[in-house]
């Protein structure tokens, strides 16, 4: 079988480090230089010569240089002669542009798939994509990862007797009913209008949460006004306290500020998706480094990935034994 060769981008080495560790590989050098023009190139410092390289780069802030840093890496290995090259991305930004809903408006999935499959990637890992459509945006594989599962083994243990799962909106809410049904719980759903990037009306609350103490399941969480609009109506229908739970958290300008004094919030509980906040010391974070290795491992040996999730999506198969056991 082919040696397998890892490279970080710069967003988020740290994760990477730990997919490695799960992997029991070691973490492969690169170099990506900045010039005085502001241009940038990128260097991977290891043979990738008929390897199976896989680059792990979240799209996220900085958006623009991540997703350029991503593209050159592709491009280094591919030059470099790799069998196969399978960009990781755990957070894909651009994700929610994905449809024409205003007259001569860029569709930015599409064009950064197409970026993507322009650079000459063989195969895209990622995870909790906003929209499912997005998948289809892409010409090469996609295995698409979720961390319900993971969110949900953070709940376990808590008395939920008088718990209900809450998604921000009705688009969310298959997603919100599968997190539910692994706690054994009911679930709601905000009715929420869009006004632009961080403004947000929710004018109703379809479920029962009077009396009861929510947990929201959100799949990004960028400035928390969505997340702060859902609370104060459901407040209004009579819910007492809300965990806010979330995949990939952004926190990007108040949110850290509006959601950790937040006097509805109980805690906020988040993956490292992304690299995490350093100035929330409150925040859990529940990793996925585990759940990427072993899909990397998956698609090396050419076996199921959707059998990950048995108990966690009914649609997948039973599953098969670890390759870590």
């Amino acid at each position: 079988m082919r040696e397998i060769v890892v490279f970080s981008g710069s967003n988020h080495p740290s994760l990477a480090q730990r997919i490695c560790e799960e992997l029991a590989v070691p973490l492969s050098p690169s170099h990506t230089t900045r010039f005085s023009n502001d241009c940038l190139q990128s260097q991977l410092l290891a043979n990738c010569r008929q390897r199976d390289v896989y680059i792990i780069q979240p799209v996220a802030p900085p958006t623009q240089e991540s997703l350029m840093e991503l593209l050159m890496m592709i491009d280094a290995a591919k030059g470099a002669s790799a069998a196969q090259v399978t960009a990781v991305i755990p957070h894909f930004a651009y994700a929610r542009s994905d449809k024409k809903d205003a007259p001569r408006i860029s569709v930015g999935g599409k064009l950064v798939a197409d970026l993507l499959a322009a650079s000459g990637v063989d195969r895209i890992l990622t995870m909790t994509l906003h929209a499912p459509q997005v998948h289809g945006f892409f010409s090469m594989p996609v295995d698409h990862l979720t961390a319900i599962g993971i969110l949900a083994e953070h709940f376990r243990g808590w008395d939920l007797s008088d718990h209900v799962v809450v998604s921000p909106d009705l688009g969310n809410a298959k997603t919100a009913t599968q997190f539910a049904r692994l706690l054994g719980l009911p679930v709601a759903a905000g009715s929420k209008q869009r006004k632009s990037d961080d403004v947000v009306v929710i004018d109703a609350i379809v479920g029962d949460v009077a009396g009861k103490r929510a947990i929201v399941l959100d799949d990004e969480i960028a400035t928390g006004g969505s997340i702060v609009e859902l609370l104060d109506r459901l407040k209004d229908f009579g819910c007492t306290e809300a965990a806010v739970a979330c995949t990939h958290g952004l926190f990007r300008g108040a949110a850290v500020e509006r959601l950790s004094t937040h006097p509805m919030i109980s805690q906020v509980v988040t993956t490292d998706t992304v690299a995490p906040p350093s100035d929330w010391p409150q925040l859990h974070v529940r990793s996925v480094a585990k759940l990427f290795a072993e899909a990397i491992s998956r698609i090396h040996s050419g076996t199921s990935i959707s059998t990950l999730f048995d108990g966690v999506d009914p649609t997948h198969a039973p599953p098969q034994p670890s390759l870590f056991a």
